[in-house]
């Protein structure tokens, strides 16, 4: 069992987002250790002191990230010694790695740093080769008390470099972890539970479901938690073929990859482009495709036709439709995609008119009428959706939308 605790009032208040829990418990739970739990506490040492206590207690592996910085607020060393009963020394080692850090970036030596050097003495120190913090390393009673900085990269390198590595071989896992993936469309969460309610009565109970739902999308994810690889692979295969026969159509990829990539795959496979004409997106579409390394294969660009000018001027889309059947329509959005396959030479194109609020409905066209259209060199399909009033969401679900059909059309092909 493995708990984090990250720190640092930035998280709390919301300055900065806490992605180095998530990382850390992704890729422990990779090697086969169970997270029980995360928290977050800010820079105040008493409640450092209470949160290393509640995890100690609870669990044999305690991961730290934050509060390791030169500057007055970062406490989480005194912190430690404090708990651990320790006092400071200054090591040589991890000065040369700090002035090695500052020549290389040509940075100047101050005190601030320095004090970076000053280490505890019941703690093994591991290098950090990518910054001036170093990761210590506590064991107490048969348990390992990690420290690292709250910088994610060098989080993510000491823990794939040096933790990770030590906590293999010092912790024996008896017990394997294995998930299996699909993505899910056409289902609310709730429709998709009630569809799945007897298929989760007859798992078996060391195999847990979890819905994790994502605008017009559903990632189902299934885990087996058994005391034999073999057993966790071939249940987890079983179930997914259970699933498959119960969902019919409605499971669109069998892997825990996102839908931008999944679409890239068929695109660079089958060798085609595509780009996009967005307006109510303004072009988040494009933001999300060339989000993927690689995009450059096979996205070719975007046509952010938000004004009816644009729409006119450069997609080539017919004034007096326009003007009868206005900007959220069939007519105007098949136009769009027909404009930008002309455009911008690609084999595929998507488009998007919609009112994403959370002004502009109109009777008729509330807010969250989307239209969608993706255009081929011989096909165009085009579809409406009713979304909600809030804005955020309504672009986000067209994204995802529109990735949703660009996969359809590319399987059916």
């Amino acid at each position: 069992m493995v708990e984090i605790i990250t720190i640092g009032d930035e998280l709390l208040i919301g300055q900065v987002v806490d992605t180095n829990s998530a990382w850390m418990a992704e890729i422990l739970n990779d090697n086969g250790f169970v997270v029980q739990r995360k928290i977050t506490v800010g820079d105040d040492e008493d409640d450092i002191m209470k949160a290393f206590d509640d995890a100690r207690r609870r669990a044999p592996i305690v991961l730290v990230t934050g509060g390791l910085g030169p500057t007055k607020d970062d406490i989480t060393v005194h912190a430690l010694c404090r708990y651990f009963n320790s006092g400071m020394h200054f090591s040589e080692e991890t000065y040369e790695n700090i002035e090695r850090i500052f020549m290389k970036r040509n940075y100047r030596m101050n005190e601030l740093t320095r004090n970076q050097a000053m280490v505890p003495d019941k703690a093994v120190i591991i290098r950090n080769e990518t910054g001036t913090a170093p990761c210590t390393w506590f064991e107490d009673d048969g348990g390992v008390f990690v420290s690292m900085p709250g910088v994610p990269h060098e989080m993510k390198w000491l823990m794939s470099n040096e933790v990770l590595p030590r906590l293999r071989k010092k912790f024996h896992q008896d017990v394997f972890i294995k998930h299996q993936t699909c993505w899910v469309a056409g289902y609310a969460e709730s429709m998709l539970a009630i569809k799945l309610a007897d298929f989760e009565n007859n798992m078996p109970p060391f195999v847990k479901l979890a819905y994790l739902p994502q605008p017009g999308v559903i990632r189902l994810r299934l885990s087996a938690y058994a005391d034999d690889e073999k057993k966790a692979g071939e249940t987890l295969a079983s179930l997914q073929r259970q699933l498959k026969e119960i969902l019919n159509g409605n499971i669109i990829a069998e892997e825990d990859r996102n839908i931008e990539i999944l679409a890239g795959d068929l695109l660079r496979s089958k060798g085609l482009t595509v780009g996009t004409a967005e307006s109510c997106t303004g072009g988040a579409i494009a933001a999300l495709i060339t989000s993927v390394p690689g995009s450059s294969g096979y996205y070719l660009g975007s046509v952010v036709s938000y004004a009816n000018e644009v729409k006119r001027n450069v997609l080539g889309v017919s004034g007096s439709d326009l003007e009868q059947y206005g900007a959220v329509s069939r007519q105007v959005v098949e136009q769009m995609a027909k404009g930008a396959l002309r455009v911008l030479g690609c084999d595929y194109a998507i488009a998007t008119s919609g009112i994403a609020g959370p002004g502009g409905g109109a009777p008729g066209k509330p807010v969250g009428t989307v239209w969608i259209a993706v255009a081929g060199k011989d096909r165009i399909v085009s579809e409406k959706y009713h979304f909600t009033a809030i804005r955020e969401q309504n672009i986000q679900r067209t994204v995802n939308a529109s990735l949703l059909m660009l996969l359809k059309e590319l399987k059916n092909m």
